[in-house]
Protein backbone atom coordinates (compact mmCIF):
# COMPACT_ATOMS: atom_id res chain seq x y z
CA UNK A 1 0.00 0.00 0.00
CA UNK A 2 1.37 3.45 -0.97
CA UNK A 3 1.84 5.76 2.02
CA UNK A 4 0.34 9.23 1.83
CA UNK A 5 3.04 11.89 1.92
CA UNK A 6 2.85 14.92 4.22
CA UNK A 7 5.21 17.92 4.16
CA UNK A 8 5.58 19.94 7.38
CA UNK A 9 6.85 23.50 6.90
CA UNK A 10 7.95 25.43 10.00
CA UNK A 11 11.11 27.33 10.99
CA UNK A 12 10.79 26.06 14.60
CA UNK A 13 12.83 22.85 14.64
CA UNK A 14 11.23 21.41 17.81
CA UNK A 15 7.65 21.93 16.66
CA UNK A 16 8.44 20.54 13.22
CA UNK A 17 9.92 17.37 14.71
CA UNK A 18 7.04 16.98 17.19
CA UNK A 19 4.42 17.19 14.46
CA UNK A 20 6.43 14.83 12.29
CA UNK A 21 6.52 12.24 15.07
CA UNK A 22 2.76 12.48 15.72
CA UNK A 23 1.89 12.12 12.04
CA UNK A 24 4.44 9.35 11.39
CA UNK A 25 2.83 7.28 14.16
CA UNK A 26 -0.37 7.38 12.08
CA UNK A 27 1.45 5.65 9.22
CA UNK A 28 2.16 8.64 7.00
CA UNK A 29 5.44 9.35 5.20
CA UNK A 30 6.54 12.72 6.57
CA UNK A 31 8.98 15.23 5.06
CA UNK A 32 10.17 18.52 6.55
CA UNK A 33 11.08 21.99 5.31
CA UNK A 34 12.21 25.05 7.28
CA UNK A 35 11.31 27.71 4.72
CA UNK A 36 9.39 28.35 1.49
CA UNK A 37 12.42 27.84 -0.77
CA UNK A 38 12.98 24.30 0.53
CA UNK A 39 9.21 23.67 0.36
CA UNK A 40 9.06 24.55 -3.34
CA UNK A 41 12.03 22.27 -4.01
CA UNK A 42 10.50 19.30 -2.16
CA UNK A 43 7.13 19.78 -3.87
CA UNK A 44 8.89 19.63 -7.24
CA UNK A 45 10.78 16.45 -6.28
CA UNK A 46 8.19 14.47 -4.29
CA UNK A 47 4.52 13.49 -4.86
CA UNK A 48 3.36 15.31 -1.73
CA UNK A 49 -0.33 14.97 -0.81
CA UNK A 50 -0.80 17.47 2.03
CA UNK A 51 1.30 20.42 3.23
CA UNK A 52 1.10 21.60 6.86
CA UNK A 53 2.56 25.09 6.63
CA UNK A 54 3.32 27.83 9.16
CA UNK A 55 2.04 31.29 8.22
CA UNK A 56 5.13 33.32 9.22
CA UNK A 57 8.35 31.98 7.71
CA UNK A 58 11.80 33.58 7.28
CA UNK A 59 11.44 34.00 3.52
CA UNK A 60 7.75 34.74 3.11
CA UNK A 61 4.13 34.39 4.19
CA UNK A 62 2.32 31.04 4.09
CA UNK A 63 -1.05 32.62 3.25
CA UNK A 64 0.32 34.11 0.03
CA UNK A 65 2.36 30.97 -0.72
CA UNK A 66 -0.80 28.82 -0.82
CA UNK A 67 -1.72 30.41 -4.16
CA UNK A 68 1.64 29.43 -5.66
CA UNK A 69 1.32 25.84 -4.40
CA UNK A 70 -2.19 25.42 -5.81
CA UNK A 71 -1.14 26.89 -9.14
CA UNK A 72 1.84 24.54 -9.54
CA UNK A 73 0.34 21.50 -7.77
CA UNK A 74 -3.48 21.77 -7.95
CA UNK A 75 -4.11 18.34 -6.37
CA UNK A 76 -2.11 19.15 -3.21
CA UNK A 77 -4.05 20.41 -0.18
CA UNK A 78 -2.57 22.96 2.24
CA UNK A 79 -3.40 23.33 5.94
CA UNK A 80 -2.03 26.57 7.41
CA UNK A 81 -0.80 26.77 11.00
CA UNK A 82 -0.45 30.06 12.85
CA UNK A 83 0.60 31.11 16.34
CA UNK A 84 -1.76 34.09 16.28
CA UNK A 85 -4.99 33.33 14.44
CA UNK A 86 -7.04 36.18 13.03
CA UNK A 87 -10.19 36.12 10.92
CA UNK A 88 -8.95 38.25 7.96
CA UNK A 89 -5.92 35.97 7.48
CA UNK A 90 -8.15 32.91 7.74
CA UNK A 91 -10.56 34.24 5.14
CA UNK A 92 -7.72 35.14 2.76
CA UNK A 93 -6.12 31.72 3.24
CA UNK A 94 -9.31 29.94 2.19
CA UNK A 95 -9.72 32.30 -0.78
CA UNK A 96 -6.17 31.45 -1.86
CA UNK A 97 -7.07 27.75 -1.84
CA UNK A 98 -6.04 26.54 1.63
CA UNK A 99 -7.94 23.51 2.91
CA UNK A 100 -8.08 24.99 6.43
CA UNK A 101 -6.45 27.50 8.77
CA UNK A 102 -5.86 26.59 12.42
CA UNK A 103 -4.03 27.88 15.50
CA UNK A 104 -0.91 26.06 16.67
CA UNK A 105 -1.01 24.51 20.11
CA UNK A 106 -4.71 25.01 20.86
CA UNK A 107 -5.77 23.04 17.78
CA UNK A 108 -3.24 20.18 17.86
CA UNK A 109 -6.06 17.69 18.56
CA UNK A 110 -7.69 18.77 15.29
CA UNK A 111 -4.69 18.10 13.07
CA UNK A 112 -5.10 14.35 12.48
CA UNK A 113 -8.86 14.43 11.70
CA UNK A 114 -8.23 17.44 9.46
CA UNK A 115 -5.38 15.62 7.74
CA UNK A 116 -7.61 12.64 6.90
CA UNK A 117 -10.28 14.95 5.49
CA UNK A 118 -7.68 16.76 3.39
CA UNK A 119 -6.49 13.41 1.99
CA UNK A 120 -10.05 12.59 0.90
CA UNK A 121 -10.06 15.87 -1.00
CA UNK A 122 -6.66 15.03 -2.56
CA UNK A 123 -8.10 11.77 -3.95
CA UNK A 124 -10.99 13.69 -5.52
CA UNK A 125 -8.58 16.32 -6.91
CA UNK A 126 -6.34 13.68 -8.50
CA UNK A 127 -9.34 11.89 -10.03
CA UNK A 128 -10.64 15.10 -11.60
CA UNK A 129 -7.21 16.17 -12.84
CA UNK A 130 -6.54 12.79 -14.45
CA UNK A 131 -9.79 13.17 -16.42
CA UNK A 132 -8.88 16.72 -17.50
CA UNK A 133 -5.49 15.55 -18.83
CA UNK A 134 -7.17 13.30 -21.38
CA UNK A 135 -7.74 14.93 -24.76
CA UNK A 136 -11.10 14.54 -26.47
CA UNK A 137 -9.70 11.92 -28.85
CA UNK A 138 -8.14 9.94 -25.99
CA UNK A 139 -11.27 9.77 -23.83
CA UNK A 140 -12.64 6.24 -24.03
CA UNK A 141 -16.21 7.10 -23.11
CA UNK A 142 -16.14 5.28 -19.81
CA UNK A 143 -14.01 8.12 -18.41
CA UNK A 144 -17.26 10.10 -18.54
CA UNK A 145 -18.87 7.70 -16.03
CA UNK A 146 -18.00 8.95 -12.53
CA UNK A 147 -17.90 6.65 -9.51
CA UNK A 148 -16.13 3.75 -7.82
CA UNK A 149 -18.98 1.93 -6.05
CA UNK A 150 -19.30 -1.82 -6.57
CA UNK A 151 -22.79 -1.43 -8.09
CA UNK A 152 -21.55 1.07 -10.68
CA UNK A 153 -18.37 -0.87 -11.44
CA UNK A 154 -20.46 -3.98 -12.12
CA UNK A 155 -22.51 -2.04 -14.70
CA UNK A 156 -19.35 -0.59 -16.27
CA UNK A 157 -17.83 -4.08 -16.50
CA UNK A 158 -20.86 -5.36 -18.44
CA UNK A 159 -20.90 -2.28 -20.68
CA UNK A 160 -17.21 -2.67 -21.54
CA UNK A 161 -17.75 -6.31 -22.46
CA UNK A 162 -20.63 -5.57 -24.83
CA UNK A 163 -19.25 -2.32 -26.30
CA UNK A 164 -16.98 -3.89 -29.01
CA UNK A 165 -19.80 -6.16 -30.26
CA UNK A 166 -22.77 -5.28 -32.49
CA UNK A 167 -25.32 -6.48 -29.91
CA UNK A 168 -28.41 -4.41 -29.11
CA UNK A 169 -28.26 -3.10 -25.52
CA UNK A 170 -31.12 -2.29 -23.15
CA UNK A 171 -30.31 0.04 -20.24
CA UNK A 172 -32.74 -0.08 -17.32
CA UNK A 173 -32.97 1.98 -14.14
CA UNK A 174 -34.70 4.94 -12.54
CA UNK A 175 -34.97 8.30 -14.27
CA UNK A 176 -31.80 10.35 -13.91
CA UNK A 177 -29.35 7.48 -13.39
CA UNK A 178 -27.20 8.45 -16.37
CA UNK A 179 -28.47 6.11 -19.08
CA UNK A 180 -27.53 8.44 -21.94
CA UNK A 181 -24.00 8.86 -20.56
CA UNK A 182 -23.70 5.05 -20.51
CA UNK A 183 -25.05 4.82 -24.06
CA UNK A 184 -22.47 7.37 -25.24
CA UNK A 185 -19.72 5.45 -23.42
CA UNK A 186 -20.70 2.18 -25.12
CA UNK A 187 -20.80 3.93 -28.50
CA UNK A 188 -17.39 5.58 -28.08
CA UNK A 189 -15.79 2.31 -26.97
CA UNK A 190 -17.25 0.44 -29.96
CA UNK A 191 -15.99 0.01 -33.52
CA UNK A 192 -18.59 2.66 -34.45
CA UNK A 193 -17.08 5.22 -32.05
CA UNK A 194 -16.02 7.69 -34.74
CA UNK A 195 -19.43 7.63 -36.45
CA UNK A 196 -22.61 9.47 -35.41
CA UNK A 197 -24.26 8.98 -32.02
CA UNK A 198 -27.90 10.06 -32.38
CA UNK A 199 -30.28 10.26 -29.40
CA UNK A 200 -34.06 10.61 -29.31
CA UNK A 201 -36.53 10.60 -26.43
CA UNK A 202 -39.51 8.49 -27.51
CA UNK A 203 -41.81 10.15 -24.98
CA UNK A 204 -41.21 13.64 -26.38
CA UNK A 205 -43.19 13.19 -29.63
CA UNK A 206 -46.66 12.20 -30.75
CA UNK A 207 -46.95 9.00 -32.84
CA UNK A 208 -46.90 10.81 -36.22
CA UNK A 209 -44.05 13.13 -35.30
CA UNK A 210 -41.97 10.30 -33.83
CA UNK A 211 -42.45 8.19 -36.97
CA UNK A 212 -41.31 11.10 -39.13
CA UNK A 213 -38.34 11.83 -36.83
CA UNK A 214 -37.15 8.22 -36.79
CA UNK A 215 -37.81 7.11 -40.36
CA UNK A 216 -38.11 10.32 -42.40
CA UNK A 217 -40.68 11.13 -45.09
CA UNK A 218 -41.12 11.88 -48.76
CA UNK A 219 -42.27 15.27 -50.03
CA UNK A 220 -46.07 15.46 -50.25
CA UNK A 221 -46.65 12.48 -47.95
CA UNK A 222 -48.63 14.67 -45.55
CA UNK A 223 -49.57 18.32 -45.00
CA UNK A 224 -46.51 20.60 -44.69
CA UNK A 225 -44.18 17.85 -46.02
CA UNK A 226 -42.77 20.16 -48.69
CA UNK A 227 -39.51 18.27 -49.21
CA UNK A 228 -37.86 14.91 -48.57
CA UNK A 229 -36.52 14.51 -45.03
CA UNK A 230 -34.01 12.04 -43.70
CA UNK A 231 -34.93 10.33 -40.45
CA UNK A 232 -32.68 9.68 -37.44
CA UNK A 233 -32.03 6.11 -38.58
CA UNK A 234 -30.36 7.48 -41.70
CA UNK A 235 -28.49 10.10 -39.67
CA UNK A 236 -27.13 7.29 -37.47
CA UNK A 237 -26.10 5.07 -40.42
CA UNK A 238 -22.98 3.07 -39.43
CA UNK A 239 -23.21 4.65 -35.99
CA UNK A 240 -25.47 4.28 -32.94
CA UNK A 241 -29.08 5.30 -32.34
CA UNK A 242 -30.05 5.77 -28.69
CA UNK A 243 -33.80 5.34 -28.07
CA UNK A 244 -34.49 6.78 -24.63
CA UNK A 245 -37.78 5.99 -22.85
CA UNK A 246 -38.40 3.17 -25.36
CA UNK A 247 -41.29 1.97 -23.20
CA UNK A 248 -43.24 5.07 -24.28
CA UNK A 249 -43.03 4.27 -27.99
CA UNK A 250 -46.54 3.95 -29.50
CA UNK A 251 -47.48 0.32 -30.21
CA UNK A 252 -48.09 1.18 -33.90
CA UNK A 253 -44.41 2.07 -34.43
CA UNK A 254 -43.02 -0.92 -32.60
CA UNK A 255 -43.51 -3.31 -35.57
CA UNK A 256 -41.56 -0.89 -37.78
CA UNK A 257 -38.70 -0.77 -35.25
CA UNK A 258 -38.71 -4.56 -34.97
CA UNK A 259 -38.22 -4.84 -38.73
CA UNK A 260 -35.20 -2.54 -38.62
CA UNK A 261 -33.69 -4.69 -35.87
CA UNK A 262 -34.32 -7.91 -37.77
CA UNK A 263 -33.50 -7.05 -41.40
CA UNK A 264 -31.97 -3.55 -41.27
CA UNK A 265 -34.53 -1.79 -43.45
CA UNK A 266 -37.63 0.40 -43.15
CA UNK A 267 -40.12 2.39 -45.22
CA UNK A 268 -40.13 6.17 -45.04
CA UNK A 269 -43.54 7.82 -44.75
CA UNK A 270 -44.92 8.06 -48.29
CA UNK A 271 -42.23 5.77 -49.74
CA UNK A 272 -42.72 2.33 -51.31
CA UNK A 273 -39.07 1.34 -51.65
CA UNK A 274 -37.34 0.22 -48.41
CA UNK A 275 -34.30 2.10 -47.13
CA UNK A 276 -31.36 0.01 -45.91
CA UNK A 277 -29.41 1.09 -42.82
CA UNK A 278 -26.60 -0.25 -40.65
CA UNK A 279 -27.37 1.03 -37.16
CA UNK A 280 -26.67 -0.24 -33.68
CA UNK A 281 -29.56 0.28 -31.26
CA UNK A 282 -29.12 1.14 -27.59
CA UNK A 283 -32.46 1.55 -25.82
CA UNK A 284 -33.31 2.73 -22.31
CA UNK A 285 -36.32 2.60 -20.05
CA UNK A 286 -37.42 3.24 -16.48
CA UNK A 287 -40.58 1.14 -16.95
CA UNK A 288 -41.29 -2.48 -16.01
CA UNK A 289 -41.79 -4.23 -19.37
CA UNK A 290 -43.74 -7.19 -17.99
CA UNK A 291 -46.59 -4.87 -16.92
CA UNK A 292 -46.58 -3.02 -20.27
CA UNK A 293 -46.58 -6.34 -22.21
CA UNK A 294 -49.50 -7.72 -20.19
CA UNK A 295 -51.43 -4.47 -20.78
CA UNK A 296 -50.83 -4.75 -24.54
CA UNK A 297 -48.76 -1.57 -24.62
CA UNK A 298 -45.48 -3.19 -25.65
CA UNK A 299 -44.72 -6.04 -28.03
CA UNK A 300 -43.18 -9.05 -26.36
CA UNK A 301 -41.15 -9.97 -29.46
CA UNK A 302 -39.68 -6.45 -29.59
CA UNK A 303 -38.76 -6.64 -25.91
CA UNK A 304 -36.83 -9.87 -26.45
CA UNK A 305 -35.08 -8.35 -29.46
CA UNK A 306 -34.12 -5.23 -27.52
CA UNK A 307 -32.97 -7.03 -24.38
CA UNK A 308 -30.25 -9.11 -26.05
CA UNK A 309 -27.89 -7.58 -23.49
CA UNK A 310 -29.52 -5.84 -20.52
CA UNK A 311 -27.63 -3.61 -18.08
CA UNK A 312 -29.24 -2.22 -14.94
CA UNK A 313 -27.95 1.15 -13.73
CA UNK A 314 -28.05 1.61 -9.93
CA UNK A 315 -29.95 4.47 -8.33
CA UNK A 316 -27.85 7.09 -6.52
CA UNK A 317 -29.15 5.88 -3.14
CA UNK A 318 -27.53 2.50 -3.95
CA UNK A 319 -24.12 4.09 -4.57
CA UNK A 320 -23.84 6.82 -1.94
CA UNK A 321 -20.05 6.49 -1.80
CA UNK A 322 -19.97 8.01 -5.31
CA UNK A 323 -21.78 11.20 -4.24
CA UNK A 324 -18.61 13.12 -3.15
CA UNK A 325 -16.98 12.49 -6.54
CA UNK A 326 -20.10 13.49 -8.46
CA UNK A 327 -20.77 16.55 -6.30
CA UNK A 328 -17.18 17.75 -6.67
CA UNK A 329 -17.26 17.20 -10.43
CA UNK A 330 -20.44 19.30 -10.73
CA UNK A 331 -19.05 21.97 -8.37
CA UNK A 332 -15.92 22.32 -10.50
CA UNK A 333 -17.94 22.37 -13.72
CA UNK A 334 -20.41 25.05 -12.62
CA UNK A 335 -17.78 27.15 -10.81
CA UNK A 336 -15.82 27.29 -14.08
CA UNK A 337 -18.89 28.00 -16.21
CA UNK A 338 -20.08 30.79 -13.92
CA UNK A 339 -16.66 32.25 -13.14
CA UNK A 340 -17.36 31.61 -9.47
CA UNK A 341 -14.82 31.56 -6.63
CA UNK A 342 -16.43 28.47 -5.06
CA UNK A 343 -13.53 26.07 -4.48
CA UNK A 344 -14.90 23.28 -2.31
CA UNK A 345 -17.85 21.78 -0.43
CA UNK A 346 -18.03 22.15 3.35
CA UNK A 347 -17.99 18.94 5.39
CA UNK A 348 -21.54 19.35 6.71
CA UNK A 349 -22.91 20.07 3.23
CA UNK A 350 -21.16 16.99 1.85
CA UNK A 351 -22.55 14.82 4.66
CA UNK A 352 -26.08 16.07 3.91
CA UNK A 353 -25.61 15.31 0.20
CA UNK A 354 -24.57 11.75 1.06
CA UNK A 355 -27.47 11.16 3.44
CA UNK A 356 -30.21 12.43 1.13
CA UNK A 357 -32.17 9.77 -0.82
CA UNK A 358 -32.01 11.61 -4.20
CA UNK A 359 -35.28 10.46 -5.82
CA UNK A 360 -34.19 12.32 -8.98
CA UNK A 361 -30.77 10.60 -8.95
CA UNK A 362 -27.72 12.14 -10.70
CA UNK A 363 -29.83 14.68 -12.57
CA UNK A 364 -31.22 16.03 -9.29
CA UNK A 365 -27.74 16.15 -7.70
CA UNK A 366 -26.44 18.05 -10.70
CA UNK A 367 -29.28 20.60 -10.41
CA UNK A 368 -28.68 20.96 -6.66
CA UNK A 369 -24.98 21.67 -7.20
CA UNK A 370 -25.67 24.23 -9.92
CA UNK A 371 -28.08 26.00 -7.56
CA UNK A 372 -25.56 25.82 -4.69
CA UNK A 373 -22.74 27.37 -6.77
CA UNK A 374 -25.08 30.23 -7.76
CA UNK A 375 -26.16 30.88 -4.15
CA UNK A 376 -22.80 30.37 -2.45
CA UNK A 377 -21.15 33.58 -1.18
CA UNK A 378 -18.11 31.87 0.36
CA UNK A 379 -15.25 29.78 -1.00
CA UNK A 380 -16.95 26.55 0.13
CA UNK A 381 -20.56 25.47 -0.45
CA UNK A 382 -22.41 25.50 2.89
CA UNK A 383 -25.35 23.47 4.13
CA UNK A 384 -27.71 26.43 3.69
CA UNK A 385 -26.72 26.73 0.00
CA UNK A 386 -28.36 23.36 -0.69
CA UNK A 387 -32.06 22.75 -1.42
CA UNK A 388 -34.28 22.85 1.67
CA UNK A 389 -35.01 19.12 1.68
CA UNK A 390 -31.28 18.32 1.59
CA UNK A 391 -30.59 20.83 4.39
CA UNK A 392 -33.20 19.10 6.56
CA UNK A 393 -31.49 15.78 5.98
CA UNK A 394 -28.21 17.31 7.11
CA UNK A 395 -29.76 18.69 10.31
CA UNK A 396 -31.47 15.34 11.09
CA UNK A 397 -28.17 13.53 10.56
CA UNK A 398 -26.36 15.86 12.96
CA UNK A 399 -29.12 15.60 15.58
CA UNK A 400 -29.14 11.82 15.26
CA UNK A 401 -25.57 11.69 16.57
CA UNK A 402 -24.99 9.68 19.74
CA UNK A 403 -22.64 12.41 20.94
CA UNK A 404 -25.14 15.19 21.59
CA UNK A 405 -23.06 16.90 24.26
CA UNK A 406 -23.42 20.60 25.14
CA UNK A 407 -20.89 21.68 22.50
CA UNK A 408 -22.74 19.76 19.76
CA UNK A 409 -26.07 21.31 20.73
CA UNK A 410 -24.51 24.79 20.80
CA UNK A 411 -22.93 24.28 17.38
CA UNK A 412 -26.24 23.10 15.89
CA UNK A 413 -28.08 26.08 17.37
CA UNK A 414 -25.55 28.57 15.96
CA UNK A 415 -25.79 26.92 12.54
CA UNK A 416 -29.60 27.12 12.55
CA UNK A 417 -29.58 30.81 13.46
CA UNK A 418 -26.96 31.50 10.77
CA UNK A 419 -29.20 29.75 8.25
CA UNK A 420 -32.17 31.81 9.45
CA UNK A 421 -30.24 35.08 9.00
CA UNK A 422 -28.74 33.90 5.68
CA UNK A 423 -25.23 34.24 7.13
CA UNK A 424 -25.65 37.74 8.62
CA UNK A 425 -23.19 37.58 11.58
CA UNK A 426 -24.35 40.80 13.29
CA UNK A 427 -28.01 39.73 13.25
CA UNK A 428 -27.05 36.20 14.35
CA UNK A 429 -25.12 37.55 17.35
CA UNK A 430 -28.12 39.74 18.30
CA UNK A 431 -30.54 36.79 18.13
CA UNK A 432 -28.18 34.61 20.16
CA UNK A 433 -27.67 37.38 22.73
CA UNK A 434 -23.87 37.31 22.47
CA UNK A 435 -21.16 39.72 21.34
CA UNK A 436 -20.08 39.60 17.69
CA UNK A 437 -16.51 38.73 18.78
CA UNK A 438 -17.89 35.78 20.78
CA UNK A 439 -19.79 34.56 17.74
CA UNK A 440 -16.63 34.67 15.60
CA UNK A 441 -14.69 32.83 18.31
CA UNK A 442 -17.33 30.10 18.54
CA UNK A 443 -17.53 29.78 14.75
CA UNK A 444 -13.76 29.23 14.69
CA UNK A 445 -13.93 26.80 17.62
CA UNK A 446 -16.70 24.72 16.01
CA UNK A 447 -15.25 25.05 12.49
CA UNK A 448 -18.42 26.75 11.23
CA UNK A 449 -17.67 28.47 7.89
Amino acid sequence: MIQSKVLIVDDEDKLRKLLSRIIELEGFEVHQAENLKVTAKKLAQLPIDVVLCDVKLPDGNGVAFVEQIKLAHPAVEVILLTAYGNIPDGVQAIKNGAFDYITKGDDNNKILPLLYRALERVQINRSLLSQKKETTDEITGFDLVIGQSSALLAAIHLAKRVAPTQATVLLTGETGTGKEVFAQAIHRASTRGKQNFVAVNCSAFSKDLLESELFGHKAGSFTNATKDQKGLFEEAHQGTLFLDEIGEMPIELQAKLLRVLEVGEFLKIGETKPTKVDVRIIAATNRAFDTAIQAGLFREDLYYRLSVFEIHLPALKERKEDIPLLAERFRAQFATEQGSGVQSIAKEALEALQQYAWPGNIRALRNAMERAVILCTQSAIQLNDLPYEVQQQGIVTQEGSTALDLATVEKLHIQRVLQHTKGNKTKTAELLGIALTTLYRKMTEYEIQ
